[in-house]
């Protein structure tokens, strides 16, 4: 894969191993200081309050002869998501697929040439939001089915869930400065944290870090996945098509959530925090427990 970025070139490194110039970058492109006025109800004289905003706008990512997707999503490792993205959509099946890739940051657009377009289809052309994403959806019934069922090798005790959410909640640089953003991060079976991804959005955070895992050549099977927020059907489905094991999520799920992750074959675990997590589906995979 051929990797270019306008005007500075593209890292394929995760954000620990980028340099110290191009995090400043980045964190100047995901933020934006405002002066809103702050009042008080109880008839005190309103302030300003001045404080950063995490920033929220459109990323084109042009598949050649496939069609282009407009992702709204926090500016920053950008081509990390773009390729996670095109992998969690079925894109792509690794970086091979991919022969081109470059980034006009002026332009927010991310240009992508595959090796072979037609295993991609034709004529995609889609907005997908903040807020939701696109996977679950149109792979569902692949995920009811099991389809897309996970190996069964990864083994953790209880502790290390907390303790990986811990570690993912202190690099969320951009979550302290603005309290709006999600993470996701993929650990191994001793904790450590191989990629970690902060966007508005939650299924960008998790793209952004099943993208740094790809460009790094790092496998993604027999791996877990700690969340900042809710899980819903397609963060699920993002871990089921990566053969994520285990997801950890700091907040409750949905009962699709809960529905596919069984039938995939994913330990689904939620409300991981202090001293306790909910474990919904395969608890096997959590040592220790007592059942």
């Amino acid at each position: 894969m051929h990797a270019t970025e306008d005007p500075q070139p593209t890292s394929n490194r995760p954000t620990e191993g980028k340099a110290p110039e191009r995090l400043a970058s980045e964190a100047s492109d995901a933020v934006r200081r405002v002066q809103p006025l702050r009042i008080s109800t109880s008839g005190a004289p309103p302030l300003r309050d001045p404080h950063d905003v995490v920033v929220e706008e459109p990323i084109t990512i042009m598949f050649e002869d496939v069609g282009s997707f407009v992702l709204m999503c926090t500016p920053c490792d950008v081509e990390a998501l773009a390729v996670g993205f095109a992998f969690s959509e079925r894109l792509i099946s690794s970086t091979d697929d991919i022969v081109d890739l470059s980034y006009r940051r002026e332009q927010r657009v991310i240009g992508m040439r595959l090796d072979d377009p037609t295993q991609a289809g034709s004529g995609r052309n889609l907005i997908v939001t903040s807020s939701c994403g696109l996977c679950g959806s149109r792979n569902i019934d692949q995920l009811m089915s099991g389809q897309l069922a996970s190996r069964d090798s990864l083994r953790v005790p209880g502790s290390l869930l907390v303790a990986v959410a811990d570690r993912m909640h202190a690099r969320q640089r951009l979550f302290a400065r603005t309290g709006a953003t999600h993470a996701a991060a993929i650990f191994t079976a001793d904790g450590t944290l191989l990629a970690f991804g902060e966007d508005i959005g939650r299924h960008n955070a998790l793209d952004k870090a099943i993208g740094q895992c790809l460009l790094q050549d790092l496998s993604l099977a027999g791996r877990g996945v700690a969340l900042s927020g809710r899980v819903s059907l397609e963060l699920v489905a993002k871990a089921a098509n990566a053969g994520i094991e285990i997801v950890a999520a700091v907040s409750a799920p949905s009962s699709l959530a809960i529905d596919v992750a069984q039938r995939c074959n994913i330990t689904l675990c939620s409300f991981v925090r202090g001293d306790r997590a909910t474990v919904y589906t395969h608890p096997h995979r959590v040592e220790g427990l007592q059942q």
